[in-house]
């Protein structure tokens, strides 16, 4: 009896020790091919005082183009260090403007400001990126991404040299900022990061960085400035940084469903008009530019169809019906799934083929426990098999 107590926790703890090793190459393989399944922005001004409007309306200007693209407020985070709106010396109460036609009000009813003034600073910023929040802290001002996330990270303010100035009071450091993409690659926050930065000498913040999947822009090479577009005379200081002036005419021409390429938008910066030179880096991007649309970060990833059927939730019997084109003119560019439900069931059936035996067991184990319709029944014979068990075993020792 020794003996086949024995026999058993042996065997049971290899087919233990095999789930886990087939759950640990399945997580592994997994995170190599991660699917890109959302996107998030993460928007800061780092000035204050009325002379740095244009930092302002530089960030809310970015803010509703990735808006208008499809990024819900839910994934944006949005940190203005001061509010030029509410500014005694604005002749425009509650309004911001990037252009002295005064045609657009950036601060408008739907502008959700998740970090404001004093809250602003280089501890909250990372705080935010790497996700280390207090328990207090609210999650519509958490960064939630995930390893199958793309994340927009859009700074304006005054810089120089491997740094960025924050409230005129502390500054970021390019080795900062390389140590908190660092962590946030270790802790899988995104699948791709692309770095935007419009302040002088912004390349020079790059200099640092050594994690895969980031892509940076910045505004100005090293030793160079960056500057403003235009004055408006009503407000008395400069509206829009010229970098960002161009970033947002390039923009305005596209909607949601354009396959416009990053390519497109870096290739796109004159260095005559923006009196610097843009500066990309991608050595650390394992795609070719002319491949990547550039809603792959200032857009959304959803997708919306009209169908003829009724919409039918929660069920795996449609599963084989999932895969739908578009209309004529975006069905070779998009084809999706009508819903994000059926994407497990895809995966478990795929695992059938080929795979860990017993992860196979279990798949088939859930899928049958799924088609039993009387749970309480079930669990009632459970519990009754269970005690006849431990009768005849405490009979037997």
């Amino acid at each position: 009896m020794v003996s086949f107590f024995n026999k058993s926790l042996v065997i049971g703890i290899l087919l233990l020790f095999s789930n886990c090793l087939c759950n640990m190459l399945a997580s592994s393989s997994s995170s190599t091919t991660t699917m890109h399944t959302n996107n998030w922005a993460v928007l800061v001004c780092t000035s204050r005082f009325w002379f740095n409007y244009r930092h302002m309306a530089n960030t809310l200007s970015l803010y509703r183009t990735v808006k208008r693209l499809g990024i819900p407020d839910e994934r944006i985070i949005l940190m203005l260090a001061d509010d030029m709106a509410c500014n005694a010396r604005n002749k425009y109460p509650a309004q911001v403007f990037n252009n002295e036609n005064h045609r657009l009000n950036l601060y408008g009813d739907n502008v959700e400001v998740d970090y404001r003034g004093y809250e602003v600073t280089v501890e909250n910023f990372f705080r935010v990126l790497t996700g280390r929040h207090e328990n207090a802290v609210p999650r519509s001002k958490r960064l939630l991404s995930d390893e199958g996330s793309h994340i927009l990270l859009y700074m304006t303010g005054h810089g120089g040299d491997e740094f960025l100035k924050f409230q005129d009071s502390e500054e970021l450091q390019s080795h900062d900022l390389a140590d908190a993409v660092k962590q946030m690659k270790e802790k899988r926050r995104f699948k791709e990061l692309l770095i935007m930065v419009d302040t002088c000498q912004a390349a020079t913040l790059f200099s640092q960085l050594q994690s895969p999947g980031v892509l940076t822009i910045g505004s100005s090479m090293k030793g160079e400035n960056s500057y403003s577009h235009h004055l408006d005379s009503d407000v008395g200081v400069s509206v829009v940084d010229r970098f960002t002036f161009y970033t947002l005419a390039f923009f305005e021409r596209l909607n949601m469903y354009d396959n416009a390429s990053l390519s497109s938008l870096f290739s796109s910066y004159n260095p005559n008009l923006l009196m610097s030179t843009a500066y990309y880096r991608t050595d650390l991007y394992q795609r070719r530019l002319d491949e990547v649309p550039v809603t792959n970060f200032f857009g959304s990833v959803m997708e919306t169809i009209h169908t003829d059927s009724a919409y039918r939730a929660f069920s795996g019997k449609y599963s084989s019906r999932d895969k739908t084109k578009l209309p004529s003119d975006q069905s070779e560019r998009r084809t999706i799934l009508s819903s994000d439900i059926h994407q497990p069931i895809i995966d478990s059936k795929r695992d059938q083929n080929g795979g860990c035996p017993f992860t196979r067991m279990r798949v088939n184990f859930h899928e049958k426990m799924a088609k039993i319709e009387d749970v309480d029944s079930l669990v009632n014979y459970g519990l009754l098999i269970m005690l006849v068990l431990v009768t005849v075993f405490s009979w037997l020792s």
